[in-house]
């Protein structure tokens, strides 16, 4: 797979205008014009680089993985280093919007290097964007035509931090944006959960489990088709448990069942729910229950 090292590789690869400066480039196109037009395909890349992508098509779609968008309404993009990159099918198009790309080194020991890392949108994939309403598009374009302003403008010992506190703001927006986007899909949610227990029910049924054992929750994500991230954030937004806490919990009413076999060990039943060490299991369990397996068997026995 090719990894580009440094942001002018990048766009080179790309055939996008080389960047006016080698840590950071800024293509916008939101009044007349159109952003400058990517290669039309690419096999999977990487890249040291963050990118902050908003993009309404006027013409033509473009495809990720299996899935076609349509980004009429336009969608805002996240995408942080070494994240895997693919495109196909994209018929030449025009697009609106706008393209930030950042070398990492440009955070290099500034405040913001810590306070990326928090965002959990930088973990999205593609079909997870933030939709922006007209009003939130319009607070967006603000910063980043003040970003985009400062770019163009010869550079000085002031630049840097400038552009550094207007990309810290629109983060902001970002997550503030990313909340109300979780409340309003709440019916996603739900199904979401739903098809999270869903496949957990088959994981099990199918004997994986004793093969396997216990599904990480990479591998639940990917059979969902969404980002570890994205699943997780769901769930948290929707129930207050994350993907963990609700494969865990599946896990402790799978073995619950299982308690009540007087034939069967505490031990046992930890190796037939996946877990390599028994103890591990206790744990969890007393976690989770406020008692031991053993006591829970016990209270179970006594009603």
């Amino acid at each position: 797979m090719q990894h580009f090292k440094t942001l002018s590789a990048y766009l080179e690869y790309l055939e996008l205008p080389r960047p006016e400066h080698p840590m950071i480039s800024v293509f916008t196109a939101m009044g007349d014009g159109f952003l400058p037009c990517p290669k039309a395909s690419s096999p999977p890349i990487t890249n040291d680089c963050y990118t902050i992508s908003f993009k309404k098509f006027v013409t033509g779609e473009l495809s990720y993985g299996r899935t076609k968008y349509d980004f009429t309404n336009g969608a805002l993009f996240f995408i942080a280093p070494r994240q895997v990159l693919q495109w196909n099918d994209a018929a030449v198009f025009e697009q609106k919007g706008f393209s930030i790309n950042f070398h990492e080194d440009f955070l290099k020991g500034t405040e913001l290097a810590h306070q990326i890392k928090k965002y959990g949108f930088f973990s999205y994939s593609a079909n997870e964007a933030l939709h922006l309403s007209p009003k939130e598009e319009k607070q967006i374009e603000a910063i980043v035509q003040s970003i985009d302003m400062e770019y163009q403008n010869n550079q000085d010992e002031f630049s840097k931090d400038i552009i550094l506190s207007q990309l810290s703001t629109l983060f902001k927006y970002a997550n503030r944006f990313y909340e109300r986007q979780f409340i309003n899909r709440k019916e996603l949610s739900n199904n979401l959960l739903e098809q999270f227990n869903q496949k957990l029910e088959e994981y099990f049924d199918s004997g994986k489990l004793q093969e396997n054992g216990i599904p990480s929750i990479e591998q639940m994500a990917e059979s969902l088709s969404v980002s570890q991230r994205y699943l997780s954030d769901t769930l948290k937004k929707e129930t207050g448990k994350t993907s963990t806490e609700h494969l865990q919990l599946y896990l402790i009413d799978e073995a619950k069942n299982k308690l009540l076999d007087p034939n069967k060990s505490v031990a046992e039943v930890a190796y037939a729910l996946g877990f390599e060490y028994p103890p591990y299991f206790s744990r969890l369990f007393k976690k989770k229950e406020g008692i031991s397996p053993t006591e829970y068997r016990e209270k179970y026995s006594m009603n």
